[in-house]
């Protein structure tokens, strides 16, 4: 039996091996698919595991999805551009690391039917995703991007990606017309972004790449202001699709019972 995990700091959260077990069992793969909370102390022994196909890939969520780019033998091509990996697996020999958060991410957009194209875009994070989330917004069509982080200076390190990023200092406030909750503030009950956003005026886009809890502090206030939401469930289904068909070369299917298998 091959085995799969997702690694990440914090992990509870994860639903990606209700997801990826859901999968296999429809297409026969004889696999389990587990979570595994680590520090960054664990990687190289990990990577080891896929060398010696004791694992046979391995999901990456926060905070590690640039740090393990250090003990990969080489990334595709949308890894290189982003410097962020998600999905990791074995290839004549080598380890390679693979971003699926790209085209998770554009395809929730697609799902929605949102039109992203010349439109303003104020992200709150600069963690591994945030790279990501810039790239697709591009290839979506954006016109500005705007970025505020609690640390500025990972917000300066994605700038270096992206020169015609703009930054904001944490807490200051900007206009747009889709606003990004890319940080882990919202993963617990109590936490708060602490952004005043009472003047922002109505149909607005707020999307919140957290999908479990399923609504956010962050989303309840933007829908109490009168604006459209979106958690993380559909760019977290399509980013595991995707991995999927990495792994196993199959796509998988989602429908209705994959988003009822997702809700919390």
């Amino acid at each position: 039996m091959k085995k799969y995990l997702v690694i990440g700091n914090p992990i509870e959260h994860s639903l990606s091996p209700r997801l990826h077990n859901y999968w296999m069992r429809k297409n026969n793969i004889d696999a389990i698919y587990e979570k595994k909370k680590i520090k960054e102390g664990d990687l190289k022994e990990l990577i080891l595991d896929i060398k010696k196909e004791k694992i046979h890939g391995i999901n990456v969520t926060v905070p590690f999805k640039k740090t393990v780019i250090n003990y990969l033998d080489d990334l595709t091509e949308v890894s290189k551009k982003t410097q962020s990996v998600n999905t990791i697996y074995k290839k004549e020999d080598k380890i390679l690391g693979h971003n699926t958060d790209v085209g998770g991410f554009e395809k929730s957009f697609t799902e929605i039917d949102y039109e992203v194209k010349n439109k303003k875009i104020f992200i709150l994070g600069a963690g591994g995703v945030v790279s990501s989330i810039i790239a697709g917004l591009k290839n979506l069509g954006g016109s500005e991007i705007i970025l505020s982080n609690r640390t500025k200076e990972n917000a300066k390190k994605l700038k270096e990606l992206y020169s015609d990023l703009k930054i904001l200092d944490w807490g200051q406030n900007t206009d747009f017309d889709i606003i990004i909750n890319a940080t882990s503030l919202g993963l617990k009950k109590e936490d708060n972004i602490n952004l005043n956003l009472q003047n922002i005026g109505k149909n607005k886009l707020f999307y919140d790449v957290i999908y479990n809890p399923s609504i956010t502090n962050f989303l309840q206030e933007g829908k109490k202001l009168g604006n459209k939401t979106i958690n993380g469930r559909l760019m977290f289904v399509y980013q595991a699709q995707l991995a999927f068909k990495v792994w196993h070369n199959i796509l998988p299917e989602i429908n209705n019972e994959i988003i009822d298998l997702l809700k919390t």
